[in-house]
């Protein structure tokens, strides 16, 4: 489990969303609210979405359908050019938590249940830490010994 879970608030814009993600290196963050209670979680696939050929090709359609046959003026395009979305806009919610209690092998099958690659570690509904994927099957490795031996 990590324990220094990188967070950012409703308000944190696309662009600061993915700048820490970056910096941290990080594939997703939790949203939390003041009290450090998740909202939800944003992940590199959500950044990524509205950055997509899609999305431009989308954004384009209705900028033309706006100007209605007008010329946009350089200030406008240059402000919709900045993504003003936040993070309230692109999480995805509920999240997926458990416990500090929960064993690998529950937390292991959550995963899989839901299709998810991350599942939010609560105390008392405060994040506390984040458990990946890559964490289980780290855990795994290391425990690969005893999970080898015979059970009878």
């Amino acid at each position: 489990m990590t324990k220094d879970v990188v967070t950012v608030s409703p308000e944190a814009t696309v662009a600061q969303i993915a700048k820490l993600m970056l910096a941290r290196g990080v594939s997703a963050v939790p949203v939390v609210d003041a009290q450090k209670r998740p909202l939800g979680v944003v992940s590199e696939g959500d950044v990524l979405r509205h950055f997509g050929a899609e999305f431009q090709g989308k954004r384009a359609q209705w900028l033309r359908q706006l100007a209605e046959g007008e010329e946009l003026s350089e200030q406008f395009l240059a402000a919709i050019g900045i993504d003003q979305r936040h993070a309230r806009d692109l999480m995805h919610a509920p999240v997926l938590s458990a416990g500090e209690d929960a064993s690998l092998a529950e937390i292991g099958d959550m995963m899989l249940k839901q299709k998810v690659k991350r599942v939010l570690i609560l105390r008392d509904g405060v994040l506390v830490g984040i458990v990946s994927r890559a964490d289980v099957v780290r855990a795994v490795v290391e425990n690969l010994p005893d999970l080898l031996e015979p059970t009878s």
